[in-house]
């Protein structure tokens, strides 16, 4: 099949047939028997590669499969024909591998918009190669589901992002926090029509306060007017009750906001951090005050390397870093039960490398920060937890702290794909879809539904259990949302790989999306919002 012709073709450079000119100057059967000698590895001519006379579909393959970055590097190593010059636009001099790398990296969003000298300083930012340039927005991408449907549960409220980009919220909204022009509860998902035409493709949601990121870098925020607001304290008393875009933020080209108490985080394109707010006593390596709206730059060793993933919690932050030697995680703020990670409980004014994940063999993919405690997976499926373990959040089969990182061995079994923490709470997602949840049991949100004897509240749980039923769904799980925060009672949601959504935990605001019989508040087994996220 002609590679020009194929209407299937999803790459987003030119197709082109290139004819090998030695073998146009032979006889066909000449042709036929140089061409079987051409291969990968073998004693005549080690290097070759079969489809070395057609480049063209070579390239397709690769861009159309999306291959990983590091299977693109491996292939440069083991053969020739992808180390050389491919004489393809844009840069004739590229070698194969870093011309497909190229290829997937202009199907993504966040690409897409960016200058020719933007891209190269990207890329140099990287590591000098688009492969490294792949791999650090495929790296975002897996752990934030970003341009993929979402669903968070917020503190009293819930956001639910389809793939298409269309924003849905429901819940408590006395602050104007769902975005619909009012300060009614909504018990139902109800989209917010301002939005129509704005892509979304990553949501925060904090007590009060919903932020938006669009596909084109803008930030959208509503609910209490404030970057540092206490959950329930005195900044922030006016109110916002539709989608407004941040100004401060509008040259800066965001992928992920994080909203955390005191504070709130933002992610660019690039790997940069920048916070807002909580800088009294140089917290965040800045002096501000709290109702300050001008982003900063989190100065310290995060400045020279690219940030793929951004987490906050009670008083702190986590960073996912992505450098051509490996994935890490800085920590900054408060440390408080350990949850900084670095084997004390001293506060961190700047940026600090979790020296733990490097002694345990541990490439971090995935990063979660609760109010006090954090976990993170491993590009092996390992689960690491770490800080307060009270009721036992950490799934070590105790209530004890642990100030570095510590592998969950009940998990052991397990190939870990997806972390989620809240307050004193964690979930686990296999990569067969399988829910694991620990910690504290109260308002039902961790879907056991044991209740017990003699009181409103369900049984903490000290290790790792299989949330049976969240499998009685027969659905596969590909994300878990869970409530964080010390002040609001949790709920939970899971999303499947087909775009359902199920709910479970505290109701008693329309948080769940799903009515509640007479005098409940909360729901112990998982019930399916009428809503469809694919």
């Amino acid at each position: 099949m002609d590679a020009t012709t194929s209407s299937g073709a999803s790459s987003s450079l030119p197709l082109r047939l290139i004819v090998d000119d030695t073998l146009s100057l032979v006889s066909p059967l000449q042709q036929s028997f140089q061409r079987s000698q051409r291969h990968c590895f073998g004693d005549s001519s080690p290097g070759e590669f079969p489809l070395a006379a057609n480049p063209s579909i070579v390239l397709h393959v690769l861009t159309s499969c999306n291959v990983e970055p590091e299977d693109l590097a491996h292939l440069e190593a083991t053969c020739k024909f992808f180390r050389k010059p491919a004489n393809f636009p844009p840069d004739f001099q590229l070698p194969m591998s870093e011309l497909a790398a190229l290829d997937m990296c202009h199907k993504r969003a966040i690409f897409k918009h960016m200058t020719t000298q933007e891209r190269e300083m990207f890329k140099q930012r990287c590591g000098g190669s688009w492969k490294l340039v792949l791999r650090f927005i495929m790296a975002g991408e897996a752990c934030c589901r970003r341009e993929k449907s979402q669903a968070i549960a917020g503190p009293g409220h819930s956001i639910a992002v389809t793939t298409s980009g269309a924003v849905y919220t429901f819940g408590s909204n006395n602050s104007g926090q769902l975005g619909h022009d009012g300060l009614e509860e909504e018990w139902r998902p109800r989209p917010i029509r301002s939005l129509q035409g704005i892509r979304i493709i990553q949501a925060a949601a904090g007590a009060g306060r919903t932020m938006l990121v669009s596909d084109a870098g803008r930030v959208y925020a509503f609910g209490k007017d404030s970057f540092g607001e206490v959950e329930y304290g005195v900044q922030g008393s006016r109110v916002v009750t539709t989608p407004q875009m941040v100004e401060s933020l509008k040259d800066i080209y965001i992928v992920q906001a994080a909203i955390g108490n005191f504070f709130t985080a933002v992610l660019s394109r690039e790997g940069c951090v920048y916070t807002f707010s909580w800088g009294s006593d140089m917290k965040l390596g800045h002096q501000t005050e709290p109702n300050d709206v001008q982003p900063h730059l989190l100065t310290g060793p995060l400045e020279n390397i690219p940030v793929v993933q951004i987490a906050a919690g009670y008083c702190y932050l986590l960073a996912l870093a992505c450098q051509p030697s490996g994935m890490s995680v800085y920590s900054v703020g408060c440390g408080l039960g350990g949850k900084l990670g670095h084997g004390s409980r001293t506060d961190e004014k700047y940026p600090r490398l979790i020296e733990q994940f490097q002694t345990l063999n541990i490439q971090p993919v995935v990063v979660a920060a609760g109010a006090w405690h954090a976990a993170v997976v491993s590009k092996d499926g390992r689960v690491c937890t770490w800080g307060w373990g009270r009721y036992g959040c950490l799934g070590h089969g105790n209530e004890e702290c642990e100030s570095v990182p510590k592998v969950v061995e009940a998990l052991g079994s397990v190939k870990a794909v997806h972390v989620a923490t809240g307050d004193y709470t964690t979930f686990v997602v296999s990569d067969k879809g399988d829910v694991y949840s620990f910690g504290c049991g109260e308002s039902s949100s961790l879907g056991h539904n044991t209740i017990i004897e003699g009181n409103n509240r369900h049984s903490n749980v000290l290790s790792p259990e299989l949330v049976t039923s969240l499998k009685r769904t027969n659905e596969r799980v590909v994300q878990v949302s869970l409530t964080n925060s010390i002040y609001w009672n949790a709920h939970t949601f899971a999303l499947t790989e087909s775009g359902k959504l199920y709910a479970f935990g505290a109701g008693d605001k329309g948080q769940l999306g799903t009515e509640l019989v007479a005098q409940q508040n909360e729901r112990g087994a998982p019930e399916r919002v009428e809503i469809d996220l694919s």
